[in-house]
């Protein structure tokens, strides 16, 4: 039965999904390897499968010498899966949905649902008019939009915006820089802060750091990270925060809905991605369109 509900599910991300066919095959190659564990515990039946299993299945992957990055990707396809399953009524409920044990956190990098991200944001209201409410609403916000590091967020210019096409170029490790796609909604939040809170903090009007203390200096990354942590402790979040955690989020959530593993690694900007070439090897305007289609803060 497992086998069936695989097929079907297939047929699904290609035929109604629309999804390329490499992230189909990553899909069907993660699902395979999890339902031939799942019939080695002579269960065929997706109803029977319990959070344990899942958590098992992860867990002994991890022991065979599986990257956190690909379990991560594993555990996606699952919850995808089981997603379906529910959604077409062949599932009574999905496990996935309460897998925030300190178990699962210790076999995957931490990541926060789109609710918890809400309740992340909403630590520092958009509708305040507080300057440094405003600020860190900002940075929270260009933060999950694109993917960022702590220290990319810290070191981003002014000059780094583009607003016209709504992109943000991004100095990442080994003086590599690329140009990611900014949502709407950090995009309004960017001109928010640049055209009302930030001159009310710039002590000198030449600093050309995008986001700066009270005092008009540069944040660091050590103050970003801090802020991350306070506010996941005010939203009442409960998980292991680390400086990644939006960065990881991001990422989960575009997999979660479809979006293809290639243009996953360029917006995060992974070792093999091009730097400022990127335009000779990846059309920006698709990167864009993807990153509106699948983000769920388009």
């Amino acid at each position: 039965m497992l086998e069936l509900d695989l097929k079907h599910f297939i047929t699904y991300l290609s035929l109604e999904r629309n999804l390329s066919s490499n992230t189909v095959t990553a899909y069907k190659h993660d699902l395979t390897d999890f339902i031939a564990y799942m019939q080695n515990r002579k269960i065929n039946d997706a109803a029977k499968i319990s959070r344990d299993d899942i958590l098992d299945f992860l867990g002994d992957r991890r022991d065979e010498g599986l990257e956190s990055t690909t379990l991560a990707r594993r555990l996606v396809a699952i919850k995808v899966f089981l997603r379906y399953l529910l959604k077409e009524k062949l599932i009574p409920e999905d496990v996935t949905a309460i897998m925030d044990g300190p178990r699962l956190w210790q076999v995957l990098p931490d990541f926060l649902s789109v609710q918890e991200v809400d309740r992340l944001l909403n630590v520092f209201p958009n509708s305040a008019r507080e300057p440094l409410t405003q600020r860190n609403r900002t940075i929270f916000e260009v933060m999950y939009a694109c993917g960022l590091r702590v220290s990319e967020t810290a070191d981003l210019k002014i000059s780094d915006v583009d607003f016209e096409n709504e992109l943000l170029r991004v100095h990442g490790k080994g003086g590599k820089t690329r140009i990611v796609p900014v949502g709407k909604i950090a995009v309004a939040s960017l001109k928010k802060y640049l055209e009302l809170t930030r001159p009310q903090l710039a002590a000198n009007p030449l600093e050309p750091a995008l986001f700066i203390s009270k005092s008009g200096r540069k944040l660091n990354r050590e103050w970003i990270w801090n802020l991350i942590k306070q506010a996941a402790k005010t939203a009442g979040i409960n998980k292991n925060i680390h400086p990644h955690t939006l960065r990881h989020s991001f990422a989960t959530h575009l997999l979660e809905n479809g979006a293809d593993l290639r243009v996953i690694q360029e917006l995060l900007g992974h070792a093999d991605i091009a730097t400022t070439e990127i335009y000779t090897h990846v059309d920006a305007k698709r990167l864009l369109k993807i990153h509106r289609q699948f983000h769920p803060r388009k």
